[in-house]
């Protein structure tokens, strides 16, 4: 439904500049519309996560490790663009999946910008922050090593950068072309180098580290019911206390 939605006001926002004449084309605002899509996109992940079939301990976690990373967010805002969110949301999502990493980085947006400040932009921080956790957790299918984490690090920051400036350029740049598009990202070029060594660092720094630790908080909040007879599983585990018995 949400999916449908979205791509009917999407066609809809282009079309109708196309095919409407005069002051009818100027019923079409790119940043109205594209605050709608961005926020359609949000609701459509909080269903999806509330159908996910988990326990309410990783439901638990996940609010717990998105109010964390809101918090760690509060102490670096002096700091241009410099955040330790994003390193968490990226090994939220690296651990516990897509659904659960969009969950975590759309919670963190939300909730810090309550000390921060609510905005139109709040809406595409929680996307943003959302699909790095949406992408960490498909980065984990190549079971890569700390260096391609911090390499994700700093792609996760120029495209945290690139939302934001995409909703600004929308919403505030007049006339919306390809060179007003290209020169408002460039403007941005240091802020978004800012966040992505920031990445670079923490990562680097507490990557690893942190996965294992949500590693260990995963297994003890999944359990597996076995088929296999009692008595099978009791053998097995004596062979495996006693050796050779």
């Amino acid at each position: 439904m949400f999916l449908a939605l979205i791509f009917m006001i999407g066609l809809a926002a282009i079309l109708v500049p196309m095919f409407c004449s005069g002051s009818s084309s100027g019923l079409v605002n790119w940043g109205l519309a594209a605050t709608i899509l961005v926020t359609l996109a949000i609701i459509a992940f909080f269903f999806e996560f509330e159908a996910a079939a988990i326990s309410s301990k990783e439901i638990a976690l996940v609010a717990m490790l998105g109010t964390i990373s809101a918090v760690l967010r509060i102490p670096f805002a002096a700091i241009p663009s410099v955040q330790p969110s994003t390193y968490l949301v990226i090994c939220s999502g690296y651990v516990f999946g897509p659904v659960a990493g969009f969950m975590v980085g759309a919670i963190t947006a939300f909730v810090s910008n309550f000390f921060l400040g609510q905005g139109p932009w709040t809406p595409y921080q929680m996307l943003a922050w959302g699909l790095l956790g949406v992408a960490a957790a498909y980065l984990r299918r190549f079971n890569l090593g700390r260096m391609w984490l911090v390499i994700f690090g700093i792609v996760g920051g120029y495209l945290y950068g690139w939302i934001i400036n995409t909703w600004y350029w929308a919403s505030f740049i007049y006339p919306l072309t390809l060179r007003t598009f290209w020169v408002y990202q460039l403007n941005s070029i240091w802020f978004d180098t800012f966040h992505a060594i920031g990445n670079a660092v923490f990562l680097g720094l507490f990557g690893m580290k942190t996965i294992d630790i949500l590693e260990r908080f995963k297994r003890r909040f999944n359990w597996r019911l076995s088929s296999e007879p009692r008595g099978t599983q009791l053998h097995g585990t004596l062979s495996v206390a006693g050796g050779d018995q």
